[in-house]
């Protein structure tokens, strides 16, 4: 299949026959939650794929051959495609007000299990579709056009190269993604004092923290002298800024003669697709400056930076 001709939507669509339940589900967890529910229902509960095969029994369903065509049960659809059907056994009819909210519990259940399913099925869609583009805009001879992808002094991603990877997330779909700007503090006072050459060492030094602090799928770019850009693709709850107090303390740690290696972060996110990164780069710069003013009036902040002078 051509990607670069296929939508991520139909992408999406099409796909989803290929996966089944044990693709969306970690099927002991699973198995654990319809256990709950059944515990909780007084009912025996069996799950089925989407042919009807048995994957998780609740009860004894010995006897029983499920006919999906004629007799589905309840469905679970995934991206508007069926991927499992729920039945229910019950030793006898409950009342009627009973049975009502039994009837919700499993509805509710059901939808739960679409929900998290979709969700599954978008995040490996979305990391598998991100690794083919990317696979494609080299074998288009990208690095011929714009040159090296790395940044020469420090092994991030240069500017150029960092824009089109901003793309492929964009194209992709993905969301959320932390956009993290990070500025280093006080680099023109280590040029004007000692150099260009202990200035060059200062960046170095901040990109090898930064590197070392991310994780293996952050994307680095160094979008100016002292300006680097970190998006966090399928971001997490708090791991943007965790990351971030991380960098500031392994900064603040460092000892040398010279350099007092110190950063501002500001953290932002693209919360829906049809969101652009570039979009919310401004965003991120204000919160830097935000956070530059904090860092920067912090006490003893001024002395570690001038006693090396």
């Amino acid at each position: 299949m051509e990607y670069n001709s296929v939508s991520f939507e139909k992408r999406m669509k099409e796909n989803i026959k290929n996966y089944a339940l044990d693709n969306l589900y970690d099927i002991n967890s699973l198995t654990e939650y319809l256990k709950a529910v059944g515990a909780a229902l007084g009912a025996e509960l069996l799950l089925t794929d989407r042919h009807g095969e048995k994957i998780v029994s609740i009860g004894n369903f010995a006897g029983f051959t499920p006919d999906v065509e004629s007799f589905p049960g309840r469905k679970v659809r995934v991206y508007n495609r069926t991927v499992g059907h729920l039945y229910i056994s019950l030793d006898n009819e409950p009342p009627a007000e009973r049975l009502k909210m039994m009837e919700k519990m499993l509805d509710e259940s059901v939808a739960m299990l679409s929900k998290l399913g979709e969700e599954g099925y978008l995040h490996r869609e979305a990391a598998i579709y991100i690794d083919e583009l990317e696979e494609k805009l080299e074998n288009k001879q990208e690095k011929q056009i714009r040159g090296d992808k790395e940044d020469a002094l420090t092994g991030v991603f240069h500017k150029l190269y960092f824009d089109e990877r901003m793309k492929v997330i964009d194209r992709a779909q993905v969301a959320p993604v932390a956009i993290i700007n990070i500025n280093i503090n006080d680099w023109k006072y280590v040029n004007d004092n000692f150099g260009d050459e202990e200035s060059d060492r200062l960046i170095k030094t901040i990109a090898g923290i930064i590197k070392q602090e991310a994780k293996p799928d952050y994307v680095i770019g160094r979008v100016d002298g002292d300006v680097f850009i970190v998006l966090i693709p399928m971001v997490e709850d708090g791991e943007a800024e965790d990351y971030c107090s991380r960098v500031q303390a392994v900064c603040l740690a460092y000892e040398d003669k010279v350099i007092a290696p110190s950063v501002a972060c500001g953290v932002v996110y693209k919360t829906n697709v049809e969101e652009q990164l570039e979009e919310k780069l401004p965003d991120a710069e204000y919160e830097m400056f935000n956070n530059k003013f904090e860092v920067k009036n912090a006490p003893g902040y001024r002395e570690r930076l001038e006693k090396r002078k």
